[in-house]
């Protein structure tokens, strides 16, 4: 059942309550532990050398006067790392899309890619001395044709990439469900009754901006065949997987840490060449190898993010009903297929076509495409926001056409509630919804028919106001493992948790997943403290270590509390029902006698008989008296595996003003209604939509990568890559609805992409919703305030 409401309200039980998050003391003194802070004795420093060209054959490297600068303990080239470190590997191949997984080097042998491509690495005692020696290295290039645009890289005669991926062709995946064709060929031959709307649109490449870059250590110990890989990884357990397979270290000989991450928004979720050089590095030399990127080496060789040219149309009946949609999208992979990138535009996006909306004929034809870029790999939201872009954008520009309200036109082909799943046209089944809920909220708390007034009234007033209803769903908490073999996942997506008492009643859990700024180390806490009654000052949340934690399949897509979470609740829940039998023992009473509150076992209409989770904890751990056949200790272990995806929803509003002088756009507000299922901390998950909002409102204005017709990054630094600051932003305005996942033993769904998902063609619509007076229907973004101002000129014929 959806509950409906504005702000959450803060409850006395620690499930649901806003308490502050526990790792933030740490991180906000500057006491947390980066990778870049690990010191270890003998330690050196790696720099690599990267390419200038984006696509060149490599005739000769001298590294001689880089061997004998100061400091400089050795060079290495392809060369000698070709043979020893196998390719970095693709983890995500969907089926049935003839795709080639070209093998992609540590370091480029005789051809380089991208802008950003390894050469040569260095290793000196300090790191200042490993990049002075990099200005030492002679490379003699001969420049080939570069390609950075998708689809233009899949046109007769363009330069080609990989011989043995013709035309750029990484692969060709398809989306269909219901007859698409048929719908829009019976729209071509009713135009009486039918309508067809189509739109090019261009998806910018982004470049991910954590607080801390990419940096990696590794220590290798000879004598025990043994590997330690400090990584500021999003999933070490994966990582640990994929470096076993490119250096042939067995897997139970590498450990994998990633300590405190600042940030990752999906671009530390690949598995990179860089920490496999480190790796090489110190198999070499016998010394622990950090090497940390800088800012601008980052922007070049971290995965970049989105970078689609979409086709699409829609078709529906003259009173609004859709009948289908029909997308060719040609989405750029970069130079090589990252760790989970083909998994992206297929899976994550194509099967997100029907959004909230029933659409009974679909159909996308996705080409993945190599260009002479940085690859392409998850950047938050991660296909959905291109899912949601089109569809939304595809409604507006439906809307337009029949002259309906955006928001009506909605309304007519939103699917009815649902809560105990939905099978949509893309072959998904949605868990449960309320979508016309979240646009009720949303809309009743803006005063939607009184912004429309105020819209008419500035318009008369030579003012452009815009406003933008965009409802949403998507897809996340990634599982289930089977589910993820058939679509071609290089691994499982289930998760597991250990709960352990100590004899003193304090509580470590140990779990799979490795957040990095989610917030997991409190609401994990909350969960257990709320199950077992144990205070969230008395539970530790221990993740990042492969050799500490149990298995677990990564932190992204939205899964570490949908996945991770119900992995602690149910091993919680084992902890309770050990407890209740030690308690019947210890009160001697008949277990179906034994109630649980509050951290108390006591008997039924007896609560003054009762043993505390603290007693039953100290009793467990010594056994002087347990009942016979039961073990000692009290813990317990998950591995949970989801019997589907979560699919959380909702609607958004943004309100936007144009100055027609300059083109400057104003943020003016933005309101965001999510459903996420029970929450288990509101200020968590506000804080979450915030960010998101933030990083889909940069797509909309500011952010875009810019290379030239060469494959020059020439959006490289700060300097030229427009981000999101805070006095360009009003306050976002959080409001929810409560739907809980059937499935999911918490009923929550993820939130950590929603504000993403939605936010930037809200923005996007707001902004052309704005210019509609001047005939402005469609614009590329971001959309900087000169875009926006030559657009009104031209508009104006001046």
């Amino acid at each position: 059942m959806t509950k409906l409401g504005g702000t959450p309200t803060m409850t006395t039980r620690i499930f649901g309550s806003g308490i502050r998050r526990r790792e933030d003391p740490r991180l906000m003194t500057g006491q947390a532990d980066y990778t870049d802070d690990i010191r270890l004795r003998g330690m050196v420093h790696a720099a690599i050398l990267r390419s200038p060209h984006a696509h060149a054959k490599i005739n000769s490297i001298d590294t001689s006067a880089a061997r004998n600068a100061p400091g400089v303990l050795a060079v290495y080239t392809g060369a000698d790392t070709d043979g020893v470190l196998n390719p970095i590997p693709c983890a995500w191949l969907p089926p049935d899309s003839d795709i080639k997984a070209v093998d992609h080097p540590a370091m480029a042998v005789d051809t380089v890619r991208y802008v950003g491509d390894a050469v040569a690495v260095v290793v000196a005692e300090s790191r200042y001395q490993a990049e002075d020696a990099l200005e030492l290295i002679n490379v003699d290039y001969s420049a080939l044709p570069s390609v950075v645009n998708p689809q233009a890289a899949m046109a007769s005669g363009a330069p080609q990439l990989h011989e043995d991926a013709p035309n750029n062709q990484a692969f060709h995946w398809v989306v269909a469900g219901g007859d698409a064709d048929a719908a829009f060929a019976a729209a071509a031959g009713d135009p009486q009754n039918h309508v067809v709307v189509s739109e090019n649109i261009v998806q910018q490449r982004l470049i991910p901006n954590a607080m801390e870059p990419r940096s990696a250590v590794a220590s290798w110990q000879s004598a025990m065949g043994e590997l330690t890989l400090w990584s500021t990884s999003q999933n070490p357990h994966i990582v640990r997987f994929l470096c076993s397979l490119v250096t042939g270290i067995g897997e139970h000989k590498i450990r994998v840490i990633a300590v405190d991450v600042g940030g990752g928004f999906g671009s530390k979720v690949a598995m990179y060449a860089d920490e496999m050089l480190a790796t090489f590095c110190t198999m070499q030399l016998g010394r622990p190898v950090k090497w940390t990127a800088t800012r601008s080496e980052g922007y070049m060789s971290t995965i970049h993010g989105r970078d689609h040219v979409q086709q699409v149309e829609m078709a529906a009946t003259k009173d609004g009903k859709i009948t289908g949609l029909r997308a060719t999208v040609y989405a750029g992979m970069g130079a090589y297929l990252s760790t989970a990138g083909p998994g992206v535009p297929t899976i994550l996006h194509g099967l997100m076509y029907s959004g909230p909306y029933e659409i009974p004929n679909v159909k996308g034809d996705i080409f993945g495409v190599f260009t002479n870029t940085t690859p392409v790999d998850a950047y938050r939201g991660a296909g959905r926001p291109e899912a949601t872009f089109l569809l939304e954008r595809m409604i507006e520009l439906l809307a337009a056409e029949l002259d309906i309200d955006p928001v009506e036109m909605r309304r007519r082909n939103l699917i009815q509630p649902f809560e105990d799943g939905h099978d949509v046209s893309t072959g998904l089944t949605y868990d449960s919804g309320n979508y016309q809920g979240t646009l009720d909220l949303a809309l009743q708390h803006v005063d939607y028919p009184a912004l429309r007034k105020e819209q008419t009234e500035l318009r008369s007033q030579g003012q452009y106001m815009g406003i933008a209803v965009s409802t949403y769903c998507e897809i996340c908490g990634l599982g289930p493992s089977q589910v993820a073999g058939a679509v071609g996942f290089g691994g499982g997506l289930w998760e597991s948790a250990i709960v352990r008492f100590y004899a003193t009643g304090k509580v470590n859990v140990f779990v799979g997943t490795s957040p990095h700024g989610q917030g997991e180390e409190t609401t994990f806490a909350q969960i257990v403290s709320d199950e077992l009654g144990v205070p969230v000052e008395d539970i530790e949340i221990i993740h990042g270590d492969t050799d500490i934690t149990p298995m677990g399949w990564g932190t992204y897509g939205s899964r570490t509390t949908v996945v991770g979470g119900a992995a602690v609740v149910l091993s919680a829940r084992k902890i309770k029902e050990k407890g209740k039998a030690l308690a019947a023992h210890l009160l001697e009473a008949a277990e179906e006698d034994i109630e649980y509150e509050d951290g108390k076992f006591f008997v039924r209409g007896s609560p003054d008989q009762n043993k505390t989770i603290q007693d039953i904890a100290l009793m467990a751990n010594v056994a002087w008296n347990m009942p016979e056949g039961m073990e000692p200790g009290l813990e317990a272990t998950t591995f949970y595996d989801p019997p589907n995806f979560s699919y959380p929803f909702g609607a958004h509003v943004a309100v936007v003003s144009v100055d027609a002088d300059n083109g400057h756009i104003v943020l003016q507000r933005y309101v965001a209604v999510d459903d996420c299922g029970p929450q288990i901390n509101p200020v968590i998950v506000e804080g979450q939509v915030h960010g998101g909002v933030v990083q889909g409102a940069g797509q909309a204005l500011w952010e875009g990568v810019v290379y030239d017709d060469n494959g020059q990054l020439l959006t490289g630094s700060m300097l030229d890559y427009a981000l999101p600051k805070a006095h360009l932003l009003p306050n976002i305005e959080v409001l929810s609805t409560v739907t809980p996942s059937p499935h999911n033993p918490l009923g929550v769904k993820g939130i950590g992409e929603t504000g993403s998902i939605a936010s930037t063609v809200t923005i996007y619509n707001a902004v052309i919703d704005a210019l509609k007076p001047l005939g402005i229907t469609k614009l590329e973004m971001p959309l900087s305030s000169q875009r926006v101002w030559q657009a009104i000129q031209q508009a104006k014929g001046a």
